[in-house]
């Protein structure tokens, strides 16, 4: 670990080595004054510099009850340095910390920067992150909310500062085909999607997502083992998950032992008529459309039952009010030229709430049944 990292956290400069001194974090000065996030972050950044051996880590609740599950401290050092050594990062690097610390995702920027000597700008996540920060950024992780608002932001600091960065990772839902556009046409600073998860002590892959090297195509990191079972999801091994195999939901494509194209979660493959549709990939291409012609907030794909087809392909909304005629008109003409036809959806089907879990992603199986009482 290295020495002297500075955290800049709510108006406030500490030195690392002034809260590892501490014997517990309420008795830094004026603590009781900090807001309950920077108190959970510092908290983070003691019970690190303090060397505790592991940690009890929230999972997002996407797929599943959200729940804790137990991280060494090795795993997450194994995380970390192979993201540095991957991206070239070195000590004095600036750190941007704007996605969720309660997460893995958030916790790792705190650990790659406290281990590297990175000094850390952390804020509260909000869409437009950058909007909080003066000093120039060398590295941060983004979800694909906040990098998209910045881009389509009228602030030109926004792309000025993103362009000036070393390296951009962005994760934690699917990147849809606009916003990689969008990417790859404003950003010339690298942006790389990250796969993983709260098992894997955040990603163990990235796909480079602009400039020369761009690719649909993950290379998982330094010291990771991938193999597919008999369903083509992918099991991922090494010094991240204690060096035990874990088995993911994740149907992929592997083109050889370090690389490999993601497809689609397991729970979301809608089998309809024999055909398989990857409800996660047709989401990303389906995001501009629901985006331009104003369809809905929130949206997802999934398999409802029928008599012919086994299954048919749904789009479920989230909209309070009705969707206009002229609006569902546009949207399936467009699906209709833009998609093979399996690919389009049978019915569109509206609620005014979907079901979130605590990190606000979708839990689609709750949200289903909201369908299924509705029809009682």
């Amino acid at each position: 670990m290295t020495a002297g990292t500075l955290i800049r956290i709510e108006r406030n400069t500490y030195l690392s080595e002034e809260i590892a001194s501490l014997r517990a974090i309420q008795d830094l000065t004026a603590y009781e004054h900090l807001s309950p996030y920077t108190q959970q972050t510092l908290a983070f950044c003691h019970a690190w510099l303090s060397g505790q051996s592991s940690f009890e880590i929230n999972t997002s609740g996407s797929t599943g009850t959200p729940k804790k599950i137990l991280i060494s401290r090795e795993q997450m050092q194994h995380s970390a340095q192979a993201t540095i050594s991957t991206l070239g990062l070195k000590a004095g690097d600036q750190a941007l910390v704007c996605i969720n610390t309660a997460y893995i995702g958030g916790k790792m920027m705190l650990v790659r920067g406290l281990e590297l000597g990175m000094p850390l700008t952390v804020i509260p996540p909000s869409s437009k992150p950058l909007e909080a920060v003066d000093e120039p950024i060398d590295f941060t992780a983004l979800v694909p909310l906040q990098l998209k608002s910045m881009l389509e932001a009228d602030d030109r600091r926004f792309k000025h500062s993103l362009n000036a960065m070393k390296a951009i990772l962005v994760g934690g839902a699917p990147i849809d085909a606009g916003l990689e556009q969008s990417i790859q046409d404003q950003l010339k600073a690298p942006v790389y999607s990250t796969y993983g998860m709260t098992e894997t002590v955040s990603h163990i892959a990235l796909r480079k997502i602009n400039g020369p090297e761009a690719s649909d195509v993950y290379e998982v990191l330094p010291g990771v083992e991938i193999k597919q079972d008999a369903r083509a999801c992918i099991s991922v091994k090494g010094k991240v998950s204690g060096e035990q195999w874990l088995q993911t939901n994740d149907i992929v494509e592997m083109l050889d032992y370090r690389h490999f194209r993601w497809l689609g979660r397991l729970d979301n493959v809608v089998n309809s008529g024999g055909v398989k549709l990857f409800a996660d990939k047709l989401e990303g291409a389906l995001q501009p459309a629901i985006e331009a012609f104003k369809i809905a907030e929130r949206f997802f794909l999934a398999g409802l039952p029928d008599e012919k087809l086994g299954e048919k392909l749904c789009l479920i909304i989230e909209r309070k009010n009705h969707l206009q005629l002229a609006q569902k008109e546009d949207l399936i003409k467009w699906m209709k030229a833009q998609l093979h036809p399996y690919e389009v959806p049978k019915q569109i089907i509206q609620l005014p709430e979907f079901i979130l879990s605590p990190s606000g992603k979708i839990r689609r199986k709750h949200t289903l049944k909201l369908l299924q009482a509705d029809s009682k």
